[in-house]
């Protein structure tokens, strides 16, 4: 095996040069917009293969397919589904100010509806893309060669327009991204005018200009006093909230109408619908009565209110709670020079500005040079008409063209036959250029004309006028400040709407939530799955059905379900968050409920109850206790419920009312492993902390444990354990601590 041409490579450098590689490409050519004309690759090479195309605005549509073709094939070579996906969104009137391609079809919609198949939909520039496009064939910008080396592509398009502070972007890179939110054509025209005529000016004096952004979809802006450290930055949070109005309705009710929706619910209005429908639904708002999309042309989302209810209060629940309310993260970030820089409000316009300079420059450069040409050309024709005796007798005597125009540029004569010397002699001092001699050549006769001489004269001299100006506008930037503000205004005029979005200076919404005070009944099955249903359910309900409930709770739809566990723990479980459900359904197992784990319930109680109550606790190595419910006041979700020994468990946890305790009317009953019982008298358990770990209420052998216990009424003749009944009477009371006897107790 030939060991010369095997290359080693360290893996690990390999493996970051090829990823940096990949990196720096979906930055540059992928992801991110150009400082300049604020457009990602993709898009520029839809809108120039459009130009090729010849699609602009008084054209006719094509089809979508023609252009993500032409596109793919000579420019863009990632897929066609991206580019329809680019020319699409262009096409979005709710995603840009102004849109940059004008569709015809079914471009989708703001609900999120998805467009049709390209194969379907037809395309041309807008007015808008025309601002970019423009004076593309007056050498202003670079051309390079596309993937193949087969193409010239531009490099940037000559945008004579803000587009990127104008219509904003979104793109996510490797390891960074970009979000520039849309803006008033009307406000970041005057911004640019205010800085060009001080270029010192402030991000603050900027912002008199520019409040903040203007989205598509409207809204408003409820944190405007963070705007002026947004745009100082670069990056930060807007929050934007709907438009509503609040119109009367049917039945003394009241509707909230959403006329307006944030900016990033558009595109996917129908997720804003859904998720207020589904917060009726599961009552996270019992005072909403219905939900409607009713939006035609316009947005109009109805929420219907029950009577008599806070709107005020309900409309800062569902700016919590929904997409009424949603945040938009601010992040300038842009290509110049090809490395992705992070710019402010007053950068950006910097570089707008800069850029036109660049165009504008090499625009009259281009004119000037044009108009240096044609008076070149007009003053040899001038000259010519003067001499035109000489030049026919020149045009008779050549053999050839080439003869005749070396001696109207460089005064040969040899060879060419003239009437006179002296005609020979004028014709040797004849210099015209290259340029005029063609001219002359193809001279028509008509220019002979007087009238046609006085035209040459005038034009002569309005070239002359436009040179000066050319120069002007060249040696003196505020005359090429003066050109690009006159057009700036132009496109001021073609553009202007009114602000759509709002700004404000809101306070967060603080929702108190009205809870409407009912009885409910949770119900367990012998497997753990637990649900709740309200009174009337329970009440409709047969005694048949409920035999397969092992535990049934009843409780407040305010209160919590108390789960003690022979581990030693309690949990709890709010009402809210068990499952409402039809009897027939299942419910939702207890586990997932809470952090049970592997733990066994012993018992459950609403914590109604248990703070009514005393808890009266048994564990297996005989310890007893009484605790009050008020010890278990808590806002955690577990907390131990006693103190246990090592290799120690509960064995018993029964809720118990004053009277029980107090009066001397309940028997205590402790069997054990071995088949020995005690019996005693409740009040010679002492009350404890719930931290305690409770006194000896039977003597146990060493291998023996506790496995039942029971606080029963004194009269109660029998109790059941594990299924059976066993004789009350035939335990035998001794008091607490003694040891236990044997008795036959099966009844």
């Amino acid at each position: 095996m030939k060991t010369d041409n095997i290359i080693q490579l360290d893996f690990s450098e390999e493996m970051k040069t090829s990823y940096r590689n990949y990196a720096m490409n979906v930055i540059i050519d992928r992801a991110l917009p150009d400082v300049r004309d604020g457009l990602k690759p993709v898009q520029r090479r839809i809108l120039y293969s459009m130009t090729e195309l010849g699609l602009d605005p008084k054209k006719p549509h094509r089809k979508s397919a023609r252009i993500v073709g032409d596109t793919m094939g000579k420019y863009h070579p990632h897929g066609d589904s991206s580019i329809y996906d680019a020319l699409v969104h262009m096409s979005e009137e709710f995603s840009m100010q102004i849109p940059l391609v004008d569709g015809h079809g079914n471009f989708g919609s703001i609900d999120g509806d998805p467009p049709a198949a390209m194969r379907y939909t037809e395309a041309r520039l807008s007015t808008g893309a025309m601002a970019l496009l423009d004076n593309l064939d007056k050498n202003l910008v670079e051309f390079v060669p596309n993937f193949d080396d087969s193409e010239k592509e531009p490099k940037v398009l000559p945008a004579m327009l803000p587009n990127l502070l104008i219509n904003g972007t979104t793109g996510i890179a490797v390891g960074m991204a970009t979000n520039m939110p849309p803006h008033n054509p009307t406000e970041i025209i005057n911004a640019v005018t205010a800085y060009m005529d001080k270029p010192d000016i402030t991000v603050f004096e900027l912002m008199k200009y520019v409040p903040g952004p203007d989205f598509p979809t409207g809204g408003t802006i409820v944190n405007g006093n963070d705007l002026q450290n947004i745009y100082e930055s670069g990056e930060g949070k807007i929050k934007v909230r709907s438009a509503i109005e609040i119109e009367p309705s049917d039945g003394g009710r009241k509707n909230i109408v959403i006329t307006q929706i944030p900016f990033p619910s558009a595109g996917n209005k129908i997720k804003l619908v859904e998720s207020l429908v589904s917060l009726m639904k599961d009552k996270v708002f019992d005072e909403i009565y219905d939900v409607r999309d009713e939006s035609s042309a316009d947005v109009r989302i109805v929420v219907e209110v029950k009577k008599d209810r806070d709107i005020d209060n309900l409309l800062n629940g569902l700016y919590k709670k929904s997409p009424m309310e949603d945040t938009y993260g601010v992040n300038m970030l842009a290509i110049k020079d090809n490395q992705p820089v992070l710019f402010n409000l007053k950068t950006l316009i910097k570089e707008f500005v800069l850029f036109q300079e660049e165009l504008y420059t090499r625009q009259y450069e281009h004119l000037l040079d044009k108009a240096g040409k044609r008076q070149e050309i007009v003053n040899g024709l001038i000259r010519a008409v003067d001499l035109i005796d000489l030049i026919i007798e020149i045009l008779r005597g050549s053999t050839s063209v080439s003869q005749a125009k070396a001696c109207l540029m460089e005064g040969k004569t040899e060879g060419i036959a003239f009437k006179t010397k002296t005609s020979e002699k004028t014709a040797a001092t004849l210099d015209f250029t290259e340029r005029q001699a063609d001219a002359i050549l193809t001279m028509q006769l008509s220019k002979l004309i007087g009238l046609e001489l006085l035209k040459l004269h005038e034009e002569n001299k309005e070239l002359s006028a436009q040179i000066e100006e050319y120069n002007d506008i060249l040696g003196n930037k505020k005359s090429l400040y003066r050109v690009i503000k006159h057009n700036l205004k132009n496109y001021k005029k073609q553009f202007n709407h009114e602000r759509r979005t709002k700004i404000t200076h809101a306070e967060t919404a603080n929702y108190v939530e009205e809870v409407r005070i009912e009885d409910i009944y949770v119900l367990i099955d012998r497997f753990g799955y637990t649900k709740c249903v309200d009174s009337a359910t329970y009440s409709r309900t047969t005694e048949e059905n409920l035999k397969e409930y092992v535990h049934i709770i009843r409780m407040k739809n305010n209160d919590k379900l108390c789960l003690f566990t022979r581990e030693g723990n309690m949990h709890q479980i709010k009402a809210a968050a068990i499952p409402r459900c039809r009897i027939r359904d299942k419910g939702t197992l207890v586990h997932n409920l809470c952090k049970l784990d592997k733990e066994t319930v012993l018992t459950y109680l609403s914590f109604e109850e248990l703070f009514e109550s005393q808890l009266f606790f048994v564990t297996k190595y005989g310890y007893v206790k009484l605790v009050s419910g008020i010890e278990f006041e808590t806002n955690r979700s577990v907390i131990a419920s006693t103190k246990l020994e090592e290799g120690d468990t509960l064995v018993c946890v029964t809720p118990l009312s004053a009277t029980q305790v107090m009066e001397n009317t309940t028997k205590v009953i402790l069997l054990t492993k071995d088949g020995l019982s005690l019996g005693f008298d409740l009040p010679e358990v002492p009350e404890q902390k719930r931290t305690g770990r409770g006194v000896k209420g039977i003597v146990l052998e060493k291998a023996d444990i506790v496995v039942c216990a029971a606080a029963i009424p004194q009269i109660t003749e029998t109790f059941e354990y594990d299924g059976k009944f066993y004789s009350a009477k035939k335990v035998k009371n001794r008091g607490r601590g003694a040891k236990g006897q044997k008795a036959n107790l099966n009844v």
